[in-house]
Protein backbone atom coordinates (compact mmCIF):
# COMPACT_ATOMS: atom_id res chain seq x y z
CA UNK A 1 0.00 0.00 0.00
CA UNK A 2 2.82 2.19 0.38
CA UNK A 3 3.45 2.50 -3.31
CA UNK A 4 -0.05 3.68 -4.07
CA UNK A 5 0.15 6.26 -1.39
CA UNK A 6 3.46 7.48 -2.67
CA UNK A 7 2.05 7.86 -6.18
CA UNK A 8 -0.84 9.93 -4.90
CA UNK A 9 1.46 12.17 -2.98
CA UNK A 10 3.76 12.48 -5.89
CA UNK A 11 0.92 13.32 -8.15
CA UNK A 12 -0.52 15.70 -5.66
CA UNK A 13 2.88 17.19 -4.99
CA UNK A 14 3.53 17.54 -8.69
CA UNK A 15 0.24 19.31 -9.19
CA UNK A 16 1.08 21.70 -6.38
CA UNK A 17 4.47 22.29 -7.85
CA UNK A 18 3.02 23.07 -11.28
CA UNK A 19 0.40 25.39 -9.82
CA UNK A 20 2.99 27.03 -7.60
CA UNK A 21 5.38 27.39 -10.50
CA UNK A 22 2.79 29.03 -12.67
CA UNK A 23 1.90 31.43 -9.89
CA UNK A 24 5.52 32.27 -9.44
CA UNK A 25 6.02 32.88 -13.14
CA UNK A 26 3.00 35.14 -13.24
CA UNK A 27 4.24 37.04 -10.22
CA UNK A 28 7.72 37.43 -11.67
CA UNK A 29 6.63 38.75 -15.00
CA UNK A 30 5.63 42.14 -13.54
CA UNK A 31 3.72 44.91 -15.28
CA UNK A 32 3.83 45.06 -19.07
CA UNK A 33 6.73 47.08 -20.41
CA UNK A 34 6.08 50.75 -21.15
CA UNK A 35 6.53 51.51 -24.83
CA UNK A 36 9.27 53.99 -25.58
CA UNK A 37 8.05 57.57 -25.99
CA UNK A 38 6.95 58.49 -29.53
CA UNK A 39 8.57 61.59 -30.91
CA UNK A 40 6.28 63.64 -33.17
CA UNK A 41 8.00 66.05 -35.45
CA UNK A 42 5.77 68.75 -36.99
CA UNK A 43 6.89 69.99 -40.36
CA UNK A 44 5.37 73.25 -41.55
CA UNK A 45 4.92 73.38 -45.30
CA UNK A 46 3.77 76.66 -46.80
CA UNK A 47 1.05 76.21 -49.43
CA UNK A 48 1.16 78.94 -52.01
CA UNK A 49 -2.25 79.95 -53.34
CA UNK A 50 -2.00 82.00 -56.50
CA UNK A 51 -4.74 84.59 -56.89
CA UNK A 52 -5.02 85.76 -60.48
CA UNK A 53 -4.76 89.44 -61.04
CA UNK A 54 -8.08 90.76 -62.32
CA UNK A 55 -7.93 92.22 -65.80
CA UNK A 56 -7.91 95.96 -65.94
CA UNK A 57 -11.37 97.46 -66.05
CA UNK A 58 -12.39 98.15 -69.61
CA UNK A 59 -13.12 101.71 -70.41
CA UNK A 60 -16.85 102.20 -70.81
CA UNK A 61 -18.03 102.50 -74.37
CA UNK A 62 -18.71 106.03 -75.38
CA UNK A 63 -22.39 106.77 -75.28
CA UNK A 64 -24.05 106.22 -78.61
CA UNK A 65 -25.45 109.36 -80.10
CA UNK A 66 -29.18 109.62 -79.58
CA UNK A 67 -31.30 108.34 -82.40
CA UNK A 68 -32.84 111.03 -84.53
CA UNK A 69 -36.52 111.64 -84.11
CA UNK A 70 -38.56 109.50 -86.48
CA UNK A 71 -39.78 111.25 -89.57
CA UNK A 72 -43.13 110.04 -90.86
CA UNK A 73 -43.26 108.69 -94.36
CA UNK A 74 -44.70 110.82 -97.05
CA UNK A 75 -48.37 110.06 -97.57
CA UNK A 76 -49.13 107.54 -100.26
CA UNK A 77 -50.03 109.10 -103.56
CA UNK A 78 -53.69 109.12 -104.34
CA UNK A 79 -54.33 106.85 -107.27
CA UNK A 80 -57.05 108.20 -109.44
CA UNK A 81 -59.02 105.73 -111.37
CA UNK A 82 -58.77 106.34 -115.00
CA UNK A 83 -59.51 104.81 -118.32
CA UNK A 84 -57.63 101.75 -119.50
CA UNK A 85 -54.82 102.36 -121.95
CA UNK A 86 -53.84 99.51 -124.27
CA UNK A 87 -50.06 99.03 -124.19
CA UNK A 88 -50.29 96.29 -126.81
CA UNK A 89 -50.28 92.51 -126.68
CA UNK A 90 -47.85 90.87 -124.27
CA UNK A 91 -47.31 87.32 -122.98
CA UNK A 92 -50.27 86.51 -120.74
CA UNK A 93 -52.57 89.05 -122.45
CA UNK A 94 -52.62 88.43 -126.20
CA UNK A 95 -56.33 88.89 -127.04
CA UNK A 96 -57.96 91.80 -128.85
CA UNK A 97 -59.88 94.34 -126.73
CA UNK A 98 -63.32 95.73 -127.64
CA UNK A 99 -63.07 99.53 -128.06
CA UNK A 100 -65.77 102.11 -127.40
CA UNK A 101 -66.67 104.95 -129.82
CA UNK A 102 -63.70 107.07 -128.62
CA UNK A 103 -61.19 104.25 -129.18
CA UNK A 104 -60.79 103.54 -125.46
CA UNK A 105 -60.73 99.82 -124.45
CA UNK A 106 -64.14 98.90 -123.01
CA UNK A 107 -63.77 95.13 -122.49
CA UNK A 108 -61.46 92.23 -123.10
CA UNK A 109 -62.22 88.55 -123.79
CA UNK A 110 -59.78 86.11 -122.13
CA UNK A 111 -57.91 83.83 -124.56
CA UNK A 112 -55.76 80.75 -123.92
CA UNK A 113 -52.61 81.57 -121.94
CA UNK A 114 -53.95 84.81 -120.39
CA UNK A 115 -53.59 85.70 -116.72
CA UNK A 116 -55.47 88.39 -114.82
CA UNK A 117 -52.25 90.06 -113.66
CA UNK A 118 -50.89 90.33 -117.22
CA UNK A 119 -54.21 91.72 -118.46
CA UNK A 120 -54.04 94.44 -115.78
CA UNK A 121 -50.45 95.22 -116.81
CA UNK A 122 -51.33 95.40 -120.51
CA UNK A 123 -54.09 97.95 -119.91
CA UNK A 124 -52.03 99.93 -117.39
CA UNK A 125 -54.48 99.31 -114.52
CA UNK A 126 -53.64 98.37 -110.93
CA UNK A 127 -54.79 94.81 -110.30
CA UNK A 128 -56.91 95.92 -107.32
CA UNK A 129 -58.69 98.48 -109.49
CA UNK A 130 -59.36 95.89 -112.18
CA UNK A 131 -60.72 93.52 -109.50
CA UNK A 132 -63.10 96.24 -108.21
CA UNK A 133 -64.26 96.86 -111.78
CA UNK A 134 -64.90 93.09 -112.20
CA UNK A 135 -66.56 91.66 -109.07
CA UNK A 136 -67.33 88.44 -110.97
CA UNK A 137 -63.60 87.52 -110.83
CA UNK A 138 -62.89 85.22 -107.87
CA UNK A 139 -59.68 84.19 -106.09
CA UNK A 140 -58.10 87.64 -106.44
CA UNK A 141 -57.75 87.08 -110.15
CA UNK A 142 -55.96 83.73 -109.82
CA UNK A 143 -58.60 81.99 -111.92
CA UNK A 144 -59.83 83.33 -115.26
CA UNK A 145 -61.49 81.29 -117.97
CA UNK A 146 -61.16 81.34 -121.75
CA UNK A 147 -63.95 83.48 -123.21
CA UNK A 148 -64.62 85.28 -119.91
CA UNK A 149 -65.37 88.98 -120.52
CA UNK A 150 -63.38 91.47 -118.41
CA UNK A 151 -64.69 95.02 -118.03
CA UNK A 152 -62.10 97.71 -118.81
CA UNK A 153 -64.45 100.72 -118.51
CA UNK A 154 -63.54 102.41 -115.24
CA UNK A 155 -66.94 104.14 -115.02
CA UNK A 156 -68.80 100.81 -114.83
CA UNK A 157 -68.66 97.97 -112.35
CA UNK A 158 -69.28 94.46 -113.61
Amino acid sequence: MGAARRATLTTAGGAIAIVGGLTGVAACSGPPPVPPPVTVTATVVATVTVTPTPPPAAAPDPAAPPAPDPVPNAPAPVVEWGPAVDDGPRPGATGTPVLDGAGVPASYAVVAGDSFFDIAQRFNLPQQQLLRMNPQIYDFGETVYIGQLINLDWTKTG
